[in-house]
């Protein structure tokens, strides 16, 4: 039996006085063989990431080992110095991160960033040699037109290519151990698949060993060769991925599991009953490009025509790849950007076109809980001063809007106590509550959520939806929501509309159409979306 690529043994890493518990990761002992991938899979803090981080020897001061070894090739990192730390980083190991604007520098062209890893660590070759080497990695990661994309600067890329762009730049170096950290969790279903077969397809042709850290059930059915599951720091469950999907031991892993939303035909919702819309726009159109301080450009047309009716009481939900004109159709109706043309139309007023100084009163009729709830709500103002400030600015005493707030704090499962807080001290999940809470506060008629959960764990996640289902039966609110996971669109949906290059594809009754798709574009959707390979598991109470 070959050795281990990664081998790490009885590793502790103390969290800082004050924390919530002593340890950031207590007693870890986990392996990667040479062509094998280990899903790490568990909640926020459970500590996936810190064991990247020590791996890779990236932890902030604070957080410093306090026992165990870290073994690399047989090497104990633990022992390495700063000198030989950046040798071995993009050298014998090398990672992938969850967000790759972030990660590559706006300023440089992607081929100049992949050649980095090549002179850095193969300082022997060549301009030319490195040139044809970047070409090279590119293809084999498969990005069309190398030569010319290698020119291209990140913002120029799509999500999906630009995540390609740091796999190729991970693979440089060829290195032994590769760890992806979250690499597909802000990608959509068809992009999210490709990258998969492209981890699935190198792991096999290079015997590297992947170490893939993640939250999604669905991508571990896909890829994993064996789990490690983990809670609080600590290693709870572990094996070959069909026996931990299938026959889970520890009842952290089956809550885990159950959570996980299904992609299969939901059983058919009660239609709320067919009054006025709420919220309905008619052939909304919105166009970029092609005036402006340069002009002349080709203008891109993000929505072509779109119509849709929202009635109280109903979830409708809009789905499609990046770059269908989900997000673009949210901004249009809650007036965030100008239509071009077209109508959207609260009760019986057309908001559309109204000059933004008129805008003031359907502001509050139309909120919006977003993606990331830290950058959503302001760092340096309290929970209840971020509740109580919108519906202060539509006249409500300061008394009454306290009141709403504790109200809605309670309604959203958090206790009174949290008012008095800052976003910092809350987790993801407790901060999109809170951002949900804000938003109910302005007594909305219409609340879009845009990708409000896609960010978060599945039992997390699964709280959120099963908060916004309550708040919807409860107070017969609208809710347009936007995703790009189709097995939580299923979950909370009582109608589908599916987009593409800005225009409706196919809409129906969400049981309707999971059950007999009709376009090919959502045929696709549906083939690329991760499925648990597993049967349900009930969570042990």
């Amino acid at each position: 039996m070959s050795r281990p690529v990664l081998e790490i043994r009885n590793l502790s890493v103390p969290l800082p006085r004050g924390a919530d518990r002593g340890y950031a990761i207590e007693d870890l002992s986990l392996t990667v063989a040479p062509g094998e991938i280990v899903c790490v899979v568990g909640e926020s803090g459970s500590g996936k990431s810190v064991t990247a981080g020590a791996v890779m020897g990236l932890l902030p001061p604070v957080l410093k080992p306090s026992a165990g070894q870290i073994l690399l090739e047989g090497e104990d990192l633990l022992k390495a110095g700063p000198a030989r730390m950046r040798r071995l980083r993009g050298g014998r190991m090398a990672m992938v991160f969850q967000e790759p604007m972030t990660a590559l520098n706006p300023a440089l062209r992607v081929g100049d960033q992949v050649a980095e890893m090549l002179e850095a660590h193969a300082g022997r070759l060549g301009r030319g040699a490195r040139r044809d080497k970047v070409r090279q990695l590119l293809a084999d990661v498969h990005l069309p037109n190398p030569e010319s994309l290698a020119r291209a600067y990140p913002h120029q890329l799509s999500g999906g290519q630009r995540q390609r762009v740091m796999i190729a730049m991970a693979l440089a170096n060829d290195p032994a151990l590769i760890i992806a950290d979250e690499p597909t969790t802000a990608l959509d279903v068809t992009t999210q698949a490709q990258i998969l077969k492209l981890m699935r397809e190198l792991q096999a042709r290079r015997e590297a060993g992947i170490l893939f850290i993640t939250h999604d059930f669905g991508v571990v059915s896909e890829i994993a060769d064996r789990v490690v599951v983990m809670r609080t720091g600590r290693l709870v469950e572990e094996g070959p991925a069909e026996s931990v999907l299938c026959r889970p031991q520890d009842p952290y892993t089956r809550m885990l599991i159950a959570a996980v939303p299904r992609a299969e035909p939901p059983p058919p919702r009660a239609r709320p009953s067919l009054v006025s819309p709420v919220l309905a726009t008619r052939d909304l159109t919105k166009n970029y490009g092609g005036r402006g301080l340069f002009g002349g450009g080709r203008p891109v047309q993000a929505l072509d025509g779109i119509s849709i009716a929202l009635q109280p009481g109903e979830t409708l939900g809009i789905v499609g790849e990046s770059g269908s004109g989900k997000s673009t159709l949210a901004r249009c109706i809650a007036r965030f950007v100008d239509p071009t043309a077209g109508h959207v139309r609260i009760g019986g007023d057309d908001i559309a076109l109204l000059p933004a100084r008129a805008l003031h009163p359907y502001r509050r009729r139309i909120q919006v809980i977003f993606q990331d709830p830290y950058r959503s709500l302001n760092p340096r103002r309290t929970v209840g001063q971020s509740i109580v400030e919108g519906p202060m600015n539509y006249g409500l005493s300061r008394e009454a809007a306290t009141a709403r707030a504790k109200n809605l704090i309670a309604l959203v499962g958090l206790d009174a106590g949290a008012l008095a807080r800052y976003p910092h001290a809350f987790s993801g999940g407790q901060r999109q509550r809170i951002a949900i809470a804000r938003a109910l506060a302005m007594e909305p008629d219409v609340l879009i959520a845009d990708e409000a959960v896609s960010a978060l764990d599945v039992s997390v996640q699964r709280q959120v939806l099963e908060l916004l289902e309550a708040i919807r039966e409860r107070l017969n609110l609208a809710i347009l929501f936007i995703t790009h996971d189709l097995r939580v669109a299923a979950r909370l949906c009582d109608r589908l509309i599916v987009m593409l290059d800005g225009r409706i594809v196919e809409e129906g009754a969400t049981a309707a159409l999971f059950a007999d798709p009709k376009h090919a574009y959502t045929r696709a959707l549906f083939a690329a979306a991760p499925v648990m390979k597993a049967p349900p598991v009930e969570a042990v109470p």
